[in-house]
């Protein structure tokens, strides 16, 4: 079986999202998503959906897109498919934008899937077919009493844990964006306690400001607050090309603080911040390596006896942890949730969804062979449009 032809399509899709700039439901958002399909010889494909701005939920650029119609298509006609470790090394080694790389080695992993007729985690070797999941907010959800009445509301649809994308870049009192003061101290330990008090000590909560803690004053002073309302983690909350900062971070605090989130270097960014301790625990995606990369990252973690949480929610990440132990990669994020935005609502170019809760707090992993994709064809062909189109939406994160 070789390699004979690698295509992306992009088409017109629709989702609730949150305009975390004015903290508002955008019902029905038109975005833009993207179907990477690398083609064989024998009439199998495989097939990768995202590579955007948040993991599979949007699609590639169009420079990205270009990328991969030149110098990766190139690169991959006539190789065997099956031969995914080479092809991630080529990638890697060529130096290409980590989401490009991202995208083929996850759609070699769907290709191989539906060749076997098994799901990825299988082919993997499979640890578990459900995995324990958190509710993960949207930033921006309005004052700090709006937090602790969605977390309620999490907690009574069944979500086992909660975890808070508190304010950045916006004031929770005007509700408008601060594009040059990224953090608010102030409403965040409000909310902080807020949400243990509407929970209760014993539910499991988690913190991500998402590097937005100019200071490492500002990261520690957070961090004692979270500390004494008992939370679960605190997640990347400076920059993280400062990672002396980091390692002073977790000599100081004794709640468990969880990066790099989003640095470049997949697997070999995360051992290294492992060997320094600036990090207590680490963290991965499909976008930062595909499911080559964040299956090695997960296997570099647990040799050091360190949990490595998956970021993001989607299809591919649901296979990596279907092949991980809990005791590496304990939780799959749900989400982006807020009040007003539907997450279950079904994508219209997919048949199912890949993550309802189950009502003891789980995702049952996706079992159809490959990803676990059922695409619908004809809405995409009937949807396609110029990935060159620009879309004026609000403001997003």
């Amino acid at each position: 079986m070789r390699i004979s032809d690698v295509t992306v399509r992009t088409f017109r899709t629709f989702a609730d999202r949150w305009d975390a700039g004015h903290g508002v439901p955008l019902p029905g958002t038109e975005l833009r998503q993207s179907v990477l399909s690398i083609h064989t010889d024998e009439g199998v494909v495989g097939h990768y959906f995202g590579g955007g701005a948040h993991g599979d939920a949007e699609g590639l650029s169009v420079v990205d897109q270009a990328t991969i119609a030149g110098r990766v298509r190139d690169l991959l006609l006539g190789c065997d498919p099956l031969d995914r470790e080479m092809v991630w090394k080529w990638l890697w080694v060529a130096n290409l934008p980590e989401q490009v790389a991202s995208a083929v080695d996850n759609a070699l992993w769907d290709l191989a899937g539906r060749a076997a007729g098994l799901p990825v985690y299988k082919l993997l070797g499979g640890a578990r077919d459900r995995v324990r999941t958190y509710a993960s907010t949207y930033p921006n959800l309005g004052k700090p009493v709006v937090y602790a009445e969605h977390a309620l509301a999490c907690k009574a649809d069944g979500y086992p844990a909660y975890k808070i994308h508190p304010h950045y870049f916006w004031d929770p009192e005007t509700a408008q964006p601060t594009p040059g003061r990224p953090s608010n101290i102030k409403a965040d330990i409000e909310t902080i306690r807020l949400v243990r008090e509407a929970v209760g000590d014993e539910y499991v909560l988690m913190y991500d400001p998402w590097g937005t803690y100019m200071s490492l004053e500002e990261a520690v002073r957070v961090g004692r607050e979270l500390e004494r309302a008992g939370y679960y983690w605190f997640e990347h909350p400076m920059p993280e090309y400062r990672v002396e900062s980091y390692v002073r971070l977790c000599r100081e605090l004794s709640i468990p603080v969880l990066s790099p989130e989003i640095a470049a270097g997949g697997v070999f960014t995360r051992a290294e911040w492992i060997l320094r301790g600036a990090g207590d625990m680490s963290r991965i995606d499909v976008n930062r390596g595909g499911v080559t990369g964040a299956r090695k990252t997960a296997v570099v973690a647990e040799a050091f006896g360190v949990r490595c949480e998956v970021h993001m929610a989607g299809f591919a990440n649901l296979q990596v942890l279907g092949a991980t132990s809990e005791d590496t990669s304990e939780y799959y994020e749900k989400g982006l949730l807020a009040p007003g935005v539907d997450a279950d609502a079904p994508l219209p170019y997919l048949r199912a969804t890949c993550d309802r809760l189950d009502p003891d707090g789980y995702v049952t992993v996706p079992s159809s062979p490959g990803l676990g994709y059922e695409i619908e064809w004809d809405y995409i062909n009937d949807n396609l449009v110029d990935p060159g189109e620009v879309l004026r939406t609000g403001w997003t994160s």
